[in-house]
């Protein structure tokens, strides 16, 4: 994308009533919007160094618009226990019966987690680490793929 095109982008949306303007061209995705309490324009490219872009456009901000997801998402390394198989998922050994695991459940290596029911075979799925179910990612009866993320864990 063109500097000049980028100055002529903060233009129109300065003089217009127009408040933001998203526009993505080449792989670039640009965010154009009205700073109301200053005026200034802040402007979001992806694939530009913030600092050319700081220089080109004056009195804009530019800030990267991929990374928008909270920290605590990063602070804790959730491990993943995936499909060894392609088959069925059950959450418990039988219809009628408790399933092996909760959310919120404390889990410990060789612990059984689930069933994938894979040519009329039932393979038990174990834990490899020690940890708490934060999250289970398949519903009851549902057909799951090689490698899929079944569970995540907390390690504790």
């Amino acid at each position: 994308m063109d500097i000049r095109y980028l100055k002529k982008l903060v233009r129109i949306v300065e003089e217009s009533t127009v408040h933001e303007i998203e526009i993505e061209e080449e792989g670039l995705k640009v965010k154009v919007s009205k700073n109301m309490a200053l005026s200034s324009i802040p402007v979001a490219p992806v694939a530009m160094p913030q600092v050319a872009a700081q220089q080109a456009i004056a009195g804009a901000k530019v800030e990267p618009v991929a990374s928008q997801e909270p920290a605590a998402k990063t602070e804790v390394k959730m491990h993943e226990v995936k499909s060894p198989i392609v088959g069925t998922f059950y959450r418990a050994p039988a219809p009628d019966a408790d399933s092996y695991v909760e959310v919120g459940a404390i889990v410990q290596p060789k612990q059984v987690l689930c069933i994938i029911e894979a040519m009329k075979l039932m393979n038990e799925i174990e834990s490899d680490v020690s940890g708490r179910i934060v999250k289970i990612l398949v519903d009851n009866a549902q057909p799951v793929e090689y490698n899929q993320t079944l569970f995540l864990i907390e390690p504790v």
